[in-house]
């Protein structure tokens, strides 16, 4: 309740109820999300076999070495290269 009334405080929400009401509206839509993806997985296993730990290793793995750092300046004002 605390974040609620902080939000409407803010000006972030027209009132605790709305805050409420929009919490709810996206928690189903995360939960609609999750069952979509559950369901998007379920098929791609039953066509291709389950997915292995070695699999999702590998695109965990190949994730990280594409990701592009966003954070921090390396080399700029903040970084090492600074004066």
């Amino acid at each position: 309740m605390e974040a609620s009334q902080a939000a409407v405080t803010a000006g972030r929400a027209e009132s605790v109820s709305a805050w409420v009401n929009d919490a709810l509206r996206l928690k189903v839509e995360h939960d609609r999300r999750l069952r979509a993806l559950d369901e998007f997985i379920a098929g791609y296993e039953a066509e291709h076999g389950e997915i292995t730990e070695d699999e999702m290793a590998g695109a965990v793995r190949r994730a990280r070495e594409r990701a592009v750092v966003v954070r921090g300046d390396p080399g700029g004002a903040h970084g090492r290269g600074a004066a």
